[in-house]
């Protein structure tokens, strides 16, 4: 072959070539609006973080340290930076989800918003009970559910709302914010506090000689990350991200590294899709 022939064909190779390069670097198009905008958007509720006073900046507290470090990944995997936005509850969380504020967030898995979002498979799972003083006559979750027996919860908390589905006699006390609930137990507004396990060990701490309930009322069916509701590619990407860090051991060393008590990495699948 003459060599003024190689030349078409070492141009068609070269363009070969680059286009094989575009398309090893070219984004997965079920993210790539999130890498086109540089970031990705991460809701958290109150119950997952606290706020820096004078920073502002954002720390995880209880599974939101793993829900962070979760984010953090995820970033890194897109080349995009992370933007962590708080909210007060996770209705909150979801709205802005559904409003287009939030690329993404974590809540916990609850059937009545599977309406308004689609849930990833679970990240980690736990326990929901009690934290009593330490006078309190309640022993179980049974001794809990009686006349008069006044239990403080975090509205529209997925803990809260599993516990209303099976109570039947105690009288439900509501807060805002886990703090709030908190303190009704601690000036003796309530007779217990319900919640996640986690938290409520860590709650133990501050009210000396309280007990958290061995037994518990209901099973976490997982926290997960969401996607607003109808995005199919976005969520099956989300999906097989938190399977990955999941089997990684990313998740479980985050939970070890926060010390985290009564916080589990959930096994594969998930159940909010059955």
């Amino acid at each position: 072959m003459k060599k003024s022939a190689w030349v078409p064909l070492m141009i068609v190779a070269l363009l070969a070539s680059a286009a094989i390069a575009d398309a090893q670097q070219a984004p997965d198009p079920r993210v790539a609006d999130l890498v086109q905008a540089g970031r990705v958007r991460v809701g958290l509720h109150l119950a997952q973080y606290t706020k820096d006073p004078v920073t502002g900046e954002l720390r995880g507290i209880g599974p939101g340290v793993v829900f962070i470090e979760i984010a953090r990944a995820l970033s890194a995997r897109l080349g995009v930076e992370v933007l962590l936005v708080g909210h007060p509850t996770p209705p909150k969380l979801v709205e802005c989800l559904k409003a287009g504020a939030c690329d993404v967030g974590f809540v916990g898995i609850e059937p009545s918003r599977a309406a308004e979002v689609d849930f990833s498979p679970p990240v980690t799972q736990f326990d929901y009970t009690y934290l009593v003083p330490a006078d309190s006559s309640i022993r179980s979750v049974a001794d809990a559910d009686r006349p008069g027996i006044r239990i403080a919860v975090v509205r529209n908390h997925a803990s809260t709302l599993a516990l209303s589905r099976i109570l039947k006699h105690a009288d439900l006390v509501g807060a805002e914010i886990p703090d709030a609930a908190f303190d009704l137990l601690r000036t003796a507004r309530a007779d217990a506090l319900a919640s996640p396990r986690p938290a409520l060990l860590e709650y133990s701490i501050q009210l000396p000689g309280s007990r958290v309930l061995e037994d518990r009322y209901g099973v976490n069916l997982g926290s997960a990350m969401v996607v607003p509701k109808g995005q199919a590619g976005r969520l099956a990407y989300i999906s097989e991200f938190i399977e990955e860090v999941k089997a990684s051991g990313l998740v479980q060393r985050a939970i070890d590294s926060a010390g985290l008590r009564g916080v589990q990495v959930a096994p594969p699948g998930n159940p909010a899709a059955q």
